[in-house]
């Protein structure tokens, strides 16, 4: 008989290797089916049981791969965070304009002034002029807060004054008072009062007042008493279109100027009865009418000069523009009102240089 050769051989090694594993595979897969077959039975049977489990279970491992995964897809498909952050920026070349930015879009500096009174110990050399320099106020508002007599001002070394966070009147409401009735007291507008930022009401709509809460009365003059320092009056505006010998801008409204540019009062207040119309200030391209947010500026127009600056007028009564329509300057662009956050007819005018707000009255004067 021939004996078979080495390549027979390993040939039938490899044939019943091969049936050997298929009989192992297939016991094996057996095995696993009739487990399944098995947990299936076991889970119709029970079902409801192991949902809860089954779902946490689920949630887990979605959290986990989201974990694990997530920042490395985020960062493969976002070409920002390939960049390195730590190595210097480069220095530009050009200072971006601010005509660039979107229409809508602006940037405020916060210079809200501080809420709360101070309590100020004296010094050797104080005076109450060098103490109402130093924290911004008058000379009124501290005799007034600290009860001194107008022609006796005497303090010392040692004495402790209340200070308030800007010149005007702290006031107690009592029983019956209304922001209103407040505001004549002191012999200002309303809105100045509504306008402080840190006076709240019960109702925002109506202003209510509570019984015993606080206002701060910006500008505001102590009854029966001379103020020591000179303090800003009412003051007329020109008529609408006539512009002023230095002024960039015409006066927007005529009528009487209650309120001025403060930290926490980005323009100026002109209030008239009569609701006259709102003329453009300067020429250029209306970009919002209309009610959007902040709502507390009303029904608004906001124009664009085309050379960095920008005017806003708020709390009409109606509107005669549309956004994209050109004006004149000297145009008449809509009616005085009260809507927003108002306690009369009036018109809220703002000046913006580049999104910041200006002084209207560098401009008008």
């Amino acid at each position: 008989m021939k004996r078979p050769s080495l390549g027979e051989d390993l040939l039938q090694f490899l044939r019943h290797l091969l049936i050997y594993g298929r009989k192992k595979l297939f016991g094996a897969f057996l095995v696993l089916e009739t487990s399944k077959s098995k947990l299936a039975t076991q889970l119709y049977q029970k079902r409801g049981k192991y949902t809860r489990p089954f779902v946490h279970s689920g949630m887990v491992i979605l959290m986990i791969a989201g974990i694990t995964i997530g920042p490395v897809l985020i960062a493969e498909t976002n070409p920002v965070l390939e960049q390195d952050f730590w190595q210097e920026a480069p220095e530009s070349t050009s200072v971006l304009s601010g005509l660039s930015a979107a229409a809508s879009t602006y940037t405020f500096i916060s210079e809200k002034p501080r809420a709360e009174v101070i309590e100020y110990e004296v010094k050797s050399g104080d005076t109450v002029s060098s103490i109402a320099e130093r924290f911004g106020v008058s000379v009124d508002t501290i005799i007034w807060e600290n009860n001194f007599a107008s022609d006796k001002v005497k303090i010392k070394a040692g004495q402790v004054l209340r200070v308030l966070p800007a010149s005007g009147i702290l006031h107690a409401v009592k029983r019956g008072e209304t922001i209103y009735s407040i505001a004549k007291k002191y012999d200002v507008s309303a809105q100045a009062v509504v306008d402080w930022p840190y006076n709240t009401f019960t109702n925002d709509e109506t202003f209510a007042l509570a019984v015993g809460q606080t206002l701060m009365v910006p500008d505001g003059v102590m009854p029966k008493k001379e103020p020591v320092a000179p303090r800003y009056f009412a003051k007329v505006s020109p008529e609408v279109g006539i512009v002023t010998g230095t002024g960039q801008f015409v006066w927007p409204a005529g009528g009487q100027i209650t309120q001025w540019y403060r930290a926490w009062h980005r323009g100026i207040d002109i209030a008239n009865r009569s609701l006259p119309g709102i003329a453009a200030a300067d020429s250029g391209t209306v970009i919002v009418v209309g009610w959007p947010a902040p709502w507390a500026y009303g029904k608004r127009v906001l124009i664009d000069h085309g050379n960095g600056y920008q005017t806003l007028y708020a709390h009409l009564n109606d509107i005669y523009v549309s956004a994209g329509q050109k004006v004149s300057r000297g145009q008449v662009i809509g009616q005085m009102g009260s809507t927003g956050r108002s306690t009369g007819p009036h018109l809220h005018f703002e000046i913006r240089q580049n999104g910041v707000a200006l002084n209207p009255m560098s401009f008008l004067n």
